[in-house]
This record gives C-alpha cells, structure tokens and sequence, in this order.
C-alpha cells in the first residue's frame, strides 16, 4: 500500500504486506484496484518500508494522488505453491478419501503454517500431498493427529 509521498520528487512509501522484496525491485510491475499500472524504476528501505520511484510519477502531487493506493503484484509462477485463498473453503480429506472439515483458515506457525479445520482441528501445511484449488485438499497426516 502507498502511505504517503516521500520528498518533492514523486517518491511514495509503501508498506509491504508481503516478505517477498522483489516485488519492489527495478523493474516490478504492481497494479492498482483500477487496473493502472506502476512500474518501480528504483526502492530503498525506509524506517521498516520502503521509499518507492515509480515510472511517470514525478511531483508531489503525483505521488499524493497515490496515497493510500492498494497495491496488487501478479502471482509468483512457484511450482507447488499453495496460497491462502485457494485453500479457504476447500474440502479436507485423507489419501483413504475421508472427509477432515472444510478449511476456514490457515494460521501462521513457525514451524509450519496450519490449516484451520471447521471441526477444529488444526493440520500443518506440510502434510499437504495434493491440492485442486478452491475444492480439495488432500492430507497424509501420522496416525493420531485427530484422535483426541
């Protein structure tokens, strides 16, 4: 998200929601809600954020008619990847085909992040063996994860 203008020369700071810098290395294409999009000619770190230029935004008031833009970057090609909206609201089940719960969340951990189960239940992302985003996940978990 774009805080504010930085400087008189068009700069903005942006606060990251993501630990992935890349997204504001030279060259990153970001997207606003609107659809325009902004291309990072330069960043730095700044004070826990960073100190943004983007192509074609060159005043101050350039950079406040930023201000408090959602910014949005096209999705990492990772093979394998699971992201957190195509996980929320699938069906759980085992390799046997057992239903588990449906998905209402996943929850950070720092061993491993976990899929919040609508019955409670809480499994790490690490026995995830298979996925159809937004349908199905399918889990290998050790014996004794659910018994209680």
């Amino acid at each position: 998200m774009v805080v504010k203008p930085h400087g008189l020369r068009g700069e903005v700071v942006v606060s990251l929601g993501t630990d992935r810098l890349e997204r504001v290395a030279s060259g990153s294409e970001l997207r606003t809600a609107e659809g325009r999009v902004l291309v990072v000619e330069a960043s730095r770190p700044h004070q826990g954020r960073f100190v943004v230029r983007f192509a074609g935004v060159d005043s101050i008031e350039d950079a406040d008619a930023l201000r408090s833009t959602e910014l949005f970057a096209p999705p990492l090609d990772v093979p394998g990847a699971l992201w957190v909206h195509e996980l929320v609201g699938a069906t759980v089940t085992d390799a046997s085909g057992a239903d588990l719960g449906t998905v209402e969340a996943v929850q950070a951990n720092p061993a491993s992040d976990l899929l919040v189960l609508s019955t409670g239940a809480l499994v790490p992302l690490r026995f995830v063996v298979e996925h159809q985003p937004g349908e199905r996940v399918v889990v290998d978990v050790p014996e004794g994860l659910f018994d209680l």
